[in-house]
Formats: C-alpha cells, sequence, structure tokens
C-alpha cells in the first residue's frame, strides 16, 4: 500500500478540516467547540469516542490484536491577534492558532480516518488523544489521571509538532532529551523605606534585588554543568513610589530551564537559597515560591527508531534530520513518564512562499502540503508498530 497517495486521498479534506479549526480558536481547557468537531468525526467514522479532562477527547479503534498505540494532538490555541491575510484567518478577536495545534488536531482527524479505514487489518487498537491545554496549565497530566493510557493500556505513544524551521517535505527527530523542564519562580523582597535622602535609615529592597539578580547568574556560569544546558532568566522586577523614596518592596518573576531533571530540585533550592542569604546580609528578607512547570521530554530510542525507519523510504533519508533538543517545554513529556513513545517535528516551513514566520508569532502560518506528510508518517508508524514482534 502507497501510504502517501492515501494521504493524499483525504488531504483536502483535512485541510478544510485545519481551516475550519484554525477559524475558530479556543484557549486552554476552552476547547468546547474544537472538540465537538473532533467528538463528531470520530463518531463517524465508528470509532469508540469519549469526553476526558474536560475538553479532552479520545477516540479508540478497536483492530484484531492486543497491542495499543496511542497518538496525541493538542487543540488549544494563544491569546495573540491574527495579522495573517487569508480567508481562514482567525474570526476571534485575541485568539489565535500561532503554535500549529488546528494542524496537529486535522491531521490526527486524518490519521483516523486511514485508519479506521483498515481497522479490519489491525493487528492491534490505537488511541487517538486530543489534548486540551498545552500551552497553559498542561492537559496531558489530567487526562493521564482520568486513566486516558487504560482500557486498553498504552503500549506506546507518538505525537508530532509542526516546525517552520524544517521545510515542508522533511521531519525532525532527537534521541532522548529533547525539550527542558520549566519552573516558574516569584520572589518578594522586602526591607525598609525610608526618605531618598536618608538611606541609612532604610533596608533598601531594589539595592537587594538587583544584588539578587546579579549573584544569579552564578547559578548558570559556576554552579551547573556546563554540558548540560541551563536557563535561568529574571524576566520582571517590579518595586519602587517615587524618585525620592526607598522602596520597602520588590517583586520578581522569572523562569529556570534545564535538561538535567534529576538535578532540578537542587537548582531550585539554590536559587531560593541566593535569594534568602543575600536578602539577609543586607538586612531584608524574601518571600520565595515556586511553580513547578512540565517536566523533561525524553524520547525513547526504540520509538524514535521506528519513526526514522518508518519515515526514510516515505520522505528520503535526507529529510529525516536529527534536530537538537531545544529549552522550550512540552507536556506530551508526562506521557513519555508512563509508556515508551517519541515526538517528532513535522517540517512545515517554505522559504520559497515566504512560509517561515515562527511558533508564537502574529503571522505564524504551514505550508499545508505538510499535512499530508504527517498524515502519512503517522499511519505508517502504527502500521509498523502493529506489525513488529516487539
Amino acid at each position: 500500500m502507497d501510504i502517501l497517495k492515501e494521504a493524499e486521498k483525504v488531504e483536502k479534506e483535512v485541510i478544510e478540516l485545519r481551516r475550519k479549526i484554525h477559524m475558530y480558536p479556543e484557549l486552554g481547557f476552552e476547547e468546547t467547540k474544537t472538540s465537538e468537531v473532533v467528538y463528531d468525526y470520530l463518531k463517524n467514522l465508528g470509532i469508540e469516542v469519549k469526553r476526558i479532562a474536560k475538553t479532552g477527547v479520545v477516540g479508540t479503534l478497536k483492530g484484531n490484536g492486543s497491542k495499543t498505540i496511542a497518538i496525541r494532538a493538542d487543540m488549544d490555541a494563544l491569546p495573540i491577534q491574527e495579522e495573517n491575510d487569508v480567508e481562514y484567518a482567525s474570526q476571534i478577536p485575541g485568539r489565535m492558532h500561532a503554535c500549529g495545534h488546528d494542524v496537529h488536531t486535522a491531521i490526527l482527524l486524518g490519521t483516523a480516518k486511514l485508519l479506521a479505514n483498515m481497522r479490519d487489518k489491525l493487528k492491534g487498537n490505537v488511541k487517538f488523544i486530543f489534548q486540551p491545554a498545552e500551552e497553559t496549565t498542561g492537559g496531558a497530566l489530567p487526562m493521564i489521571e482520568e486513566g486516558v493510557l487504560e482500557n486498553p493500556k498504552v503500549d506506546a505513544i507518538i505525537g508530532l509538532h509542526v516546525d517552520p524551521e524544517l521545510q515542508v517535505g522533511q521531519i525532525g527527530i532527537t534521541y532522548g532529551k529533547a525539550y527542558a523542564s520549566s519552573d516558574m519562580i516569584d520572589i518578594i523582597v522586602k526591607g525598609k523605606s525610608s526618605h531618598g535622602a536618608e538611606p541609612h535609615k532604610s533596608v533598601d529592597a531594589i539595592v537587594i534585588a538587583a544584588n539578587i539578580v546579579n549573584i544569579l547568574q552564578t547559578v548558570v556560569s559556576r554552579k551547573a554543568n556546563p554540558l548540560s544546558p541551563i536557563v535561568l532568566t529574571i524576566g520582571t522586577i517590579e518595586g519602587g513610589y517615587a524618585r525620592n523614596i526607598i522602596a520597602d518592596k520588590v517583586r520578581m518573576s522569572g523562569i529556570i530551564r534545564m535538561m538535567e531533571e534529576e538535578k532540578r530540585d537542587e537548582i531550585v533550592e539554590m536559587v531560593e537559597k541566593i535569594c534568602d542569604n543575600t536578602a539577609k546580609v543586607i538586612g531584608g528578607e524574601v518571600e520565595f515560591r515556586r511553580t513547578k512547570g512540565y517536566p523533561c521530554l525524553v524520547n525513547h530510542k526504540g520509538m524514535t527508531d521506528l519513526i526514522k525507519e518508518t519515515a526514510f523510504p516515505l520522505l528520503g533519508e535526507g529529510n529525516v534530520i536529527e534536530v537538537a533538543p531545544t529549552m522550550g517545554v512540552e507536556d506530551f513529556a508526562y506521557f513519555l513518564q508512563k509508556v515508551p513513545g517519541s515526538f517528532y517535528k513535522l517540517g512545515c516551513g517554505n522559504k520559497e512562499k515566504g512560509i517561515d514566520k515562527p511558533i508564537h508569532n502574529n503571522q505564524f502560518n504551514i505550508d499545508e502540503e505538510c499535512i499530508k506528510i504527517g498524515l502519512a508518517v503517522h499511519v505508517s508508524t502504527v502500521l509498523k508498530y502493529l506489525n513488529s514482534n516487539g
């Protein structure tokens, strides 16, 4: 069977689905219309379907075998005003599918249709996981907690993300650590205010904050392994009342991204200790709060090999590219903590057509030729996995 030709048969329908979803973007856990489209489409294919994790949807296609592979797509949009001049531009002010989740959703729906058409030949089951809220608090964990990987038990999982830095016709794979972990930090520096002409009567919260920012740079340069990436950013500083008043309070917020999951708690504790001790030396104090974000996304070798071996004959070896890890985050990581799997990148850029804007840009778009590539890789990987003896 020529999977690319099969993908081309549904390509137009899937592009129309993508455009429909693109026109009505919804934020995390607000994907009611999108999930209705997904639910109805799967039901019409004769796939067992249910709602999960508020606005999530899962479909189960049962074949002839005990193995089960899952495919995940995220559905949520971003709070961005779209600036693309296309007929299918966002109809919701201040909302846009600027990260390609409309594409992910449409490709998975098309994959479901292609696999449903060959259900009698499937040597196992396929779960189609449509996840809410990847961009915000994360929908993967609630779906897992509500049993999305059970009944039937999922043995392997794959997913994709569009990437405009890769050209249409290419995919990107990464072995092992592919996305960073994320921890958000909020710091309140407390001092004592006074008149600006009488600094000796104060504990200057701005001076404390400035010292904290400077000393925190040593976490990356002197405390972390230079061979393991880490990013520590203080992104906001707010404090002070007037030019002649020494501030008694400064609020700061930042983020820590790193690739060593096992060192994550240690680094955060080090950051808190620096903040606390720096404030004490100058006579102040701090309140420190950590909000734990997504863990590192770690691809499993066997499933990454499977995608690579599947894509070679479809796209040509030169179009299956090993890409470097990114310090971005992705809550597909939670699925990979539970079952073997791999998350690959789907090239959607086309420099000749001027399609080169990055994700999260208000002019982000894709070359829709990438849709049939995603369909073909998804379907072929599922078939290869279910037909394997592993």
